[in-house]
């Protein structure tokens, strides 16, 4: 079946290399190291027990920060991070710089996997959340590398697609030497799917161990004293945001400023989009509708302004510590949602969308715990908005619950490394 996978992605590589080609145009850093992905690139040296961290794409790799910064406190140990977006791999050089070995994970395939496991020469293979390959946890089992999945999570229409190929699905998860999955629920999936259970262990969700330090508080609290003019104004965040999203975002913005009537420029808006690529169009977006945007990569901010676009990369949890309400983007549109605990962490009250597939365990818990509120369309978002800046001690309510959800969770990290420790 491998064998049959591996002939079927080399006869589509001309429509991969097309497609490749075709993200170039709207994000350049596609078309570099491309050689990466095929396995070329300079052999690490170390004396050091090598250990590979799969982390996808940005959310895997924020994800994974602590937990990087606990194993880069061993000193017996040298961390390879792979990602497979330019985004992802813009994240871990600003953040880590040359204290990892960074590259581009490789393609699924054998010859490109074998040019990595010689180049790299890992002792174990850890992998965050969902991202999985037959060839790559093949590869691993073939040379005795244990392959532990981490944060592991397994939503209802994933598992129903992972299902459609269970010939090849079953063997991959046998794979795994353990599967640290976040709940009951999704780890049953994982089962089901044909994991051996004792290789499954419900560890929580490591995104609740992140930390607020000192020094990203103040420069939260410095900025929000910039946007808001001295908390006289209210700043909502829309964060993550996915096409589709940001003209119901901004159509709901004038209607609360419609409502507040001469209170209206109490409110302003930071919007951030998901994608680099789609910053500029944004931007275009929120002037063709008459607001004053300013953007957070020139580095000005105007006390009269309507819209700040955050055009940056790796400030979202500081305009989360700058902002009093948040919203959470690509849950409007079908994409699944993104993660609520970086808002929840700042104490602030949160909305989204109705497709929270992806983050379906987090967003039960802040609902239950009425953190959370959810809005269909337009009209819904502009009517729990208007509540929320009308309502200083339902803004303070609802934002505590969120807290109280992030600091209840706590505690997965300690029981992941505890786990990873044992096959090292």
């Amino acid at each position: 079946m491998r064998f049959l996978y591996t002939i079927v992605f080399y006869g589509l590589l001309p429509f991969i290399l097309l497609r490749l080609l075709w993200r170039s145009f709207a994000a350049p850093a596609y078309a570099r190291r491309w050689a990466e992905r095929f396995g070329f690139f300079p052999r690490l040296i170390s004396a050091k027990k090598v250990v590979w961290l799969h982390t996808v794409s940005v959310g895997e790799f924020l994800a994974a920060l602590p937990m990087i910064r606990r194993l880069m406190a061993d000193d017996s140990l040298q961390l390879v991070i792979t990602t497979t977006t330019p985004t992802g791999s813009e994240r871990v050089q600003a953040t880590l710089g040359d204290s990892v070995f960074h590259l581009y994970a490789p393609y699924d395939v054998p010859d490109a996997l074998a040019r990595f496991f010689k180049r790299v020469k890992p002792a174990v293979y850890l992998v965050m959340e969902t991202e999985l390959w037959p060839n790559t946890l093949a590869a691993c089992a073939k040379r005795g590398i244990p392959a532990v999945l981490v944060n592991g999570r397994l939503s209802e229409k994933s598992a129903r697609g992972y299902a459609r190929f269970s010939a090849l699905t079953s063997p991959m998860l046998n794979n795994l030497q353990m599967a640290l999955i976040q709940n009951a629920t999704d780890a049953a999936r994982f089962v089901q799917l044909g994991l051996p259970e004792s290789k499954a262990r419900v560890t929580g969700n490591i995104k609740f161990d992140l930390s607020l330090t000192d020094e990203l508080r103040a420069r939260a609290a410095d900025l929000k004293i910039q946007l808001s003019g001295n908390a006289d104004r209210l700043i909502w965040i829309a964060a993550s945001t996915h096409q589709g999203e940001d003209e119901i975002i901004l159509d709901a913005f004038s209607g609360v400023r419609e409502m507040l009537g001469e209170k209206a420029r109490q409110l302003m808006l930071i919007l951030v989009p998901r994608h680099p690529e789609r910053f500029e169009k944004v931007g275009q977006l929120c002037d063709a509708r008459g607001f004053k945007t300013l953007r957070r990569s020139c580095g000005e901010i105007s006390g009269d302004m309507d819209i700040l676009l955050g055009d940056t990369m790796g400030e979202l949890m500081l305009l989360f510590g700058a902002s009093d309400i948040a919203f959470v983007g690509g849950s409007l549109v079908p994409n699944g949602g993104h993660n609520f605990i970086e808002p929840a962490a700042w104490g602030l009250p949160l909305l989204s969308g109705e497709h929270l597939f992806n983050f379906s365990e987090v967003s039960s818990l802040l609902k239950a715990a009425d953190a959370l509120d959810i809005a269909l369309n337009t009209d819904e978002l502009k009517v729990i908005i208007t509540g929320l800046v009308n309502d200083p001690e339902l803004r303070k309510r609802k934002g505590e619950n969120a807290l109280r959800v992030a600091v209840e969770n706590r505690g997965a990290l300690d029981k992941t490394l505890a786990l990873i420790k044992t096959v090292l």
